[in-house]
């Protein structure tokens, strides 16, 4: 149909690919930071040290990774996307 409005305009999503996101690089952040403090925090307990091992990296990379999906989910929900079919 000639008569509707934007029949002409070619199919797009409303969202970023992923790694075009400002979540991306706050997520690819917050695992930098997490790695660099795991590495750099004194474990031992003789000397004070707030241990901060390997498994509690893991675990807050997993949360930030859980969030991040969270956030990609949400804003892909919005998102109107036409199908080849919908001419």
């Amino acid at each position: 149909m000639a008569g509707r409005l934007g029949a002409d305009r070619p199919a797009a999503t409303e969202t970023k690919p992923a790694f075009k996101t400002t979540e991306f690089f706050v997520f690819l952040a917050g695992v930098v930071a997490i790695v660099i403090t795991a590495l750099t925090v004194d474990g031992d307990a003789s000397t004070g040290g707030d241990p901060f091992n390997a498994e509690q990296a893991l675990r807050y990379i997993t949360f930030l990774a859980i969030g991040y999906m969270i956030s990609r989910g949400l804003a892909k929900a919005g998102a109107r996307q036409r199908s080849a079919d919908d001419h």
